[in-house]
């Protein structure tokens, strides 16, 4: 429909160039070709102030002489992987086996073979499109380095107050839980796990991000920053399947509970009211000893 308004693809991308230069005093490079990824990568190949097109009949001339690094989505670790195996540029990833790369690289390789092979047809998204959410979390670097694992656990029972929040805002539950720590040598480690039944209850999630870290992590350096995540969600207003070791009454005064300290946040603030263990200093930027606490905050 664009072509008919505003004629050909170098003719748009003539204007934009054009309008952005007068407008604004900016120079902008484009790319023009026949699908998103193409076009991604011709933006890239001439600066500044640029036009290239990629056309479905030459790109083979234009595009596989190029390092496999230009792709989108290969990183440094996967440009290492791909040299091991003499795979040098976009050409050569073309014209690997799929099974090969699926091999070495999972289902990214696959993808990785539709691009360089100019097969990939994904739309532009709408400007009204919202990317479904996949993961909620929240991650901190502490401004001094934790040390055991009581302070471990208040980082992650206050990240988890954010997380839960978020939850409820999206409608989602979390069937999954996957912690980050990264130690004070700069070294990540990663873990997750299952939740027994989905939840948006932030002391659940947080509980399992204790275990989570409780039952790996080896102290041998203190912990300079950690990250929580909600993973694999779903609906809030999906069905659940009971379980006989739940207490189901229990769970729902729970989940009762928390709508009400939720509106009592929405109402008065993230600080209106939250977990005694949470009072002092916890190690969290903007959570100093220092900070005055007024009269009227509740505890729980």
């Amino acid at each position: 429909g664009s072509q008919k308004a505003f004629g050909s693809g170098f003719e748009i991308a003539e204007e934009i160039r054009k309008i952005v230069r007068e407008e604004l005093g900016l120079t902008v490079s484009l790319g023009v070709s026949f699908n998103k990824i193409f076009a991604k990568l011709g933006s890239d190949m001439k600066k500044p102030d640029a036009i290239t097109v990629i056309e479905e009949a030459d790109y083979q001339t234009k595009v596989w002489p190029l390092p496999a690094s230009d792709l989108l989505y290969v990183g440094r670790a996967t440009t290492k992987k791909l040299e091991r195996y003499g795979i040098l540029t976009i050409g050569d990833i073309a014209k690997a086996r799929p099974e090969f790369l699926k091999t070495l690289l999972g289902v990214n390789g696959i993808m990785l073979w539709r691009f360089a092979n100019g097969t990939d047809q994904s739309r532009v998204m709408r400007t009204d499109y919202v990317s479904p959410v996949k993961s909620i979390g929240h991650g901190i670097t502490c401004v001094a380095d934790l040390e055991n694992n009581e302070e471990v656990w208040k980082v992650m029972l206050e990240l988890s107050q954010d997380i839960g929040h978020r939850l409820r805002v999206h409608e989602l539950s979390a069937k999954g839980v996957q912690i980050t720590v990264k130690d004070d040598g700069l070294t990540h480690k990663q873990y997750q796990a299952q939740m027994p039944l989905p939840t948006q209850s932030p002391m659940e999630i947080a509980l399992k991000a204790r275990s989570l870290f409780e039952d790996n992590y080896r102290w041998m350096q203190n912990v300079r920053a950690i990250t929580v995540r909600a993973i694999n969600l779903v609906s809030d207003a999906l069905p659940q399947q009971l379980d006989l070791f739940d207490d189901a009454v229990k769970r729902e005064k729970r989940d009762r509970l928390e709508d009400t300290i939720e509106k009592i946040r929405m109402r008065f603030g993230n600080r209106a009211i939250y977990s005694a263990s949470l009072m002092g200093d916890i190690k969290m930027p903007g959570r100093g000893v220092n900070e005055v606490v007024m009269p009227g905050i509740m505890y729980t």
